[in-house]
């Protein structure tokens, strides 16, 4: 079922308008955490962990995400689900088995595309609009400086050690899906074959 859009994303939309950019101010302090994330981030070239997702109306879902970069992921939803999601190539491929539907989004134009990117840097083409530390953790959210009404990306990590532990995607129609991870292991060898984006059957 297509979800309705927000009457925000509507006008934008129709009238081709890029709603202001709230950019962060930063202290010293918080642009010195800026630089050590982008510096983890880029480290982090590849990685396998456990998931748990919370969809925009509360459900709970889980499995197991790969990740390579740049632009490849994974998403194995754990039985009895009939989901999954790949992303390479370029593209983002949603698959629901159940129904036999495929839906394909260009990644370049869904904030997933910025945790995929080949540098993740945070600067230039993108924009942080907020920076929070709550109770040993950081909350940085991001949007592409030419394109917010695309959605925003929130990553949160830990502070000690500096770790990724998840993220939070607000997509176009202002639904959020939160992504928790787990049993996270880093630099892991994969086969590419994983990655072949799913086809209706």
């Amino acid at each position: 079922m297509i979800r309705r859009l927000s009457l925000a994303f509507f006008l934008f939309f129709i009238m081709g308008l890029n709603p202001a950019l709230a950019k962060a101010v930063l202290s010293s302090a918080q642009q010195v955490w800026v630089s050590k994330i982008e510096q983890n981030l880029t480290q982090i070239q590849s990685f396998q962990a456990r998931f748990r997702q919370t969809s925009p109306k509360g459900e709970g879902s889980s499995g197991t995400v790969i990740l390579v970069r740049p632009g490849r992921v994974r998403f194995n939803y754990d039985a009895p689900s009939p989901l999954l999601l790949v992303a390479n190539q370029g593209k983002v491929v949603f698959q629901d088995r159940s129904i036999d539907q495929i839906t394909t989004l260009p990644l370049k134009r869904t904030p997933l595309g910025l945790l995929l990117r080949p540098d993740p840097h945070l600067t230039g083409d993108v924009t942080i609009t907020s920076f929070h530390e709550i109770k040993g953790q950081i909350q940085l959210r991001v949007v592409r400086t030419a394109a917010p009404q695309e959605g925003e990306l929130t990553l949160y990590f830990s502070k000690t050690p500096l770790a990724l532990l998840g993220w939070s995607v607000l997509d176009a129609q202002g639904a959020s899906t939160h992504i928790q991870l787990s049993d996270i292991q880093t630099g892991i060898n994969v086969d590419p074959q994983i990655f072949t984006l799913p086809k209706a059957e």
